[in-house]
């Protein structure tokens, strides 16, 4: 990409990558046809449908965005794949098929490098509610003569373990409670998705989630929510390069933690009824940001703002919370000029007044999206490698920024990129 061009223009917002990921698992909760609208094409969510198909269901791409699910036909609850292993979400198959069959056997979860991310919540879950679970040869075997509603507190805010068991809590006997429960948007589109099945579930978006069990699930036609880590890394790209991006089919409310901060660093926020409009300033403040669940700063966009603020005329800090070894991008900015101390959970940002271009690798999905925009506002060009991270969570992401004016391009050979150097000059 050749850097230093304000972004101008407007970009739609894909459906929500978290959300869509726990509504493909959730299919397997009934027999009937489900048809699932703006979903996102990344490669996550096509590994989630290609395991459906494995385990035997039946997956129609009506477009790139629409599938419809039946999965009548599924005839065994275990999963043996080695590219599941390589994405977190592969445990929502979990709960699902523990609700649907009350066993199953799936991989432990791989995917993005960063720290320690234990399913330990969602275990003690699965074991309230009646399952025998164990890990063996790398699997998590579960099984369960019957599921039963349970009070389950969970020891910390889960959005996986949350959704895990809500899914394997819809068709148990009796009442489940989760306490302690994640209220992150997606959770919220989890139980819509549930209840549109008929679920009787209760308390999404707060902290404690109440499901009292139903005895079978039905067919339904579900719209994702929009992608809040999407909007917010063009609200922080139009940030980072001066420039001014609407961006479109987003739920503002769910942006607030990072609108409010970009207005903090000086940036002018105008929202509309599905649209922010960022308007990006070239004198950036320094502020302060520290990762929380949600309605907190998401731990998802921590990079891209902490890439926004090495640009700062002033010194932040940036704490994150929720994961550790999050930070593992930091070479990667420093080698294109940023200064950047880390100190455990907490990277203590001076402000530079330019990035340098520079040759640099992906460490992780939202790491790799985010030195994409110090590429972006660095002058000259700029190469980020091991872009399959990005292509995980982000849908055509490089057509995106081209629509609102970057010099972007994928390249495939050394004499692609030779090319692309020649036509930006």
């Amino acid at each position: 990409m050749k850097g230093g061009k304000p972004l101008v223009g407007e970009v739609n917002i894909s459906g929500a990558k978290n959300a869509a990921l726990g509504i493909i698992a959730g299919t397997i909760l009934t027999d009937e046809d489900v048809l699932i609208e703006n979903m996102p094409d990344v490669s996550d969510t096509n590994i989630m449908l290609e395991a459906l198909r494995e385990l035997g269901a039946s997956v129609c791409r009506i477009d790139s965005n629409t599938v419809r699910i039946n999965a009548r036909s599924i005839g065994h609850a275990a999963i043996d794949d080695d590219y599941l292993r390589r994405i977190r979400a592969s445990y929502y198959f979990i709960g699902a098929l523990i609700g649907r069959c009350h066993e199953a056997q799936v991989p432990l979860p791989g995917g993005c490098v960063i720290g320690s991310r234990p399913i330990d919540q969602h275990i003690k879950g699965f074991k309230a509610l009646g399952a025998e679970v164990e890990i063996e040869n790398g699997s998590v075997v579960a099984k369960a003569s019957a599921l039963t509603g349970d009070e389950i507190y969970l020891d910390k805010v889960s959005v996986g373990a949350t959704i895990n068991i809500m899914m394997a809590a819809v068709l148990a006997e009796g009442r489940t409670v989760i306490g302690n429960a994640a209220k992150e948007p997606h959770i919220v589109d989890m139980a819509n998705f549930l209840n549109s099945m008929g679920a009787n579930i209760r308390g999404a978006g707060t902290d404690v989630i109440r499901i009292t069990g139903v005895t079978r699930l039905h067919g339904t036609e579900y719209s994702i929510i929009p992608d809040q880590i999407e909007a917010g890394t063009f609200m922080c790209a139009a940030a980072i390069t001066g420039g001014d991006v609407t961006v479109r089919n987003v739920i503002p409310k769910h942006m607030e933690s990072i609108s409010a901060k970009l207005e903090e660093v000086g940036c002018t926020i105008e929202e509309y009824d599905d649209a922010i409009r960022v308007i990006g300033n070239k004198d950036i403040r320094p502020t302060n940001i520290m990762t929380l669940p949600y309605p907190g700063f998401p731990t998802d966009m921590q990079p891209q703002i902490t890439t926004l603020l090495a640009l700062s005329g002033g010194t932040s800090m940036v704490v994150e919370s929720i994961f550790d070894n999050r930070f593992k991008y930091v070479g990667e900015l420093t080698r294109m000029g940023a200064n950047i101390r880390v100190e455990g959970n907490v990277a203590v940002v001076s402000g530079v007044k330019e990035f340098s271009p520079a040759r640099i690798f992906a460490p992780d999905l939202r790491a790799g999206a985010a030195l994409v925009l110090a590429g972006l506002a660095a002058g000259g060009i700029t190469t980020v490698s091991d872009i399959e991270f990005i292509q995980r969570g982000y849908e055509h992401f490089e057509k995106k920024l081209k629509g609102i004016g970057a010099e972007i391009e994928i390249v495939r050979s050394e004499r692609e990129a030779r090319k692309f150097v020649m036509k930006v000059g």
